[in-house]
């Protein structure tokens, strides 16, 4: 029974193969491509996967984008897609949300797969989610499963752009994350890197006094891997977070 599972993001979809819709399935085959190439998909790197049985995607982009995905996959495959939006409560976790269907379902998907990943190897404890990308999100989650809620804020390309389209002669290369930066480069880079940093670590203090114990921290995201190693704690770098999440809706839909 593959799997096909899609992730959406403001500049990419990432896809993956699965041998069944269940965590820990193997892997079948996976791949990324930029949202401009997605119309070459069904003739490129789809032409050679299995039929998949089943379909489950997230995505923060517009309808247009979704639609173009689907287009790909009625070229190749007789698959219903099915996408993923945020609800009162899935897969062992409560939305507090406002609206819970508001909340963007990459946010929703990412806390599920980091729910489960906390719970394969102990007990239950409150978490933080930070997904580092165009845009970061940073998710509080207490130990019963409840989201309380998050942080959403520009990622360093869009942090970068508005400092360039409103101050003048700011146009310089992006530069190198110091302590104490001496030339404008540095300066910008360390700025942002040091301001994401500081909305992620206030939010830990959140949940460590709401909750009154050390919670968890998983980062996320194409740029995790940039900005974990400049936090003042340490995060479990995830790359799979999306992934995982899907794969466990997927169990709870799929195969009960």
């Amino acid at each position: 029974m593959a799997f096909l599972a899609i992730d959406v993001g403001n500049t990419r979809l990432k896809w993956a193969m699965y041998a069944q819709p269940r965590p820990g399935a193997a892997l079948l085959a996976h791949g990324a491509e930029f949202l401009e190439n997605i119309d070459k998909l069904a003739e490129g790197p789809w032409a050679r996967l299995p039929q998949p049985q089943r379909m489950l995607g997230c995505a923060v982009a517009a309808d247009a984008i979704k639609r173009r995905v689907e287009e790909q996959m009625e070229e190749i495959w007789d698959v219903p897609a099915q996408w993923v939006v945020a609800s009162a409560a899935e897969a062992g976790l409560a939305n507090r949300y406002d609206h819970p269907t508001r909340l963007g379902a990459d946010r929703w998907v990412a806390m599920i797969g980091a729910w489960h990943r906390m719970l394969a190897s102990g007990p239950a404890r409150p978490m933080v989610v930070v997904m580092v990308g165009t845009a970061v999100t940073v998710e509080a989650v207490d130990a019963t499963g409840a989201f309380l809620g998050g942080f959403i804020l520009p990622g360093h390309g869009i942090m970068l752009r508005a400092l360039e389209s409103g101050t003048a002669g700011l146009h310089v290369p992006t530069g190198d994350v110091r302590e104490f930066p001496t030339n404008t480069s540095d300066a910008l880079t360390s700025g942002g890197t040091f301001a994401i940093a500081g909305a992620i670590e206030r939010m830990v203090k959140h949940v460590r006094e709401h909750c009154g114990e050390e919670p968890l921290r998983y980062m996320t995201g194409g740029a995790g891997w940039k900005m974990s190693p400049h936090m003042s704690m340490p995060f479990e770098l995830v790359e799979s977070l999306i992934f995982d999440g899907l794969l466990e809706i997927a169990r709870h839909r799929f195969t009960g």
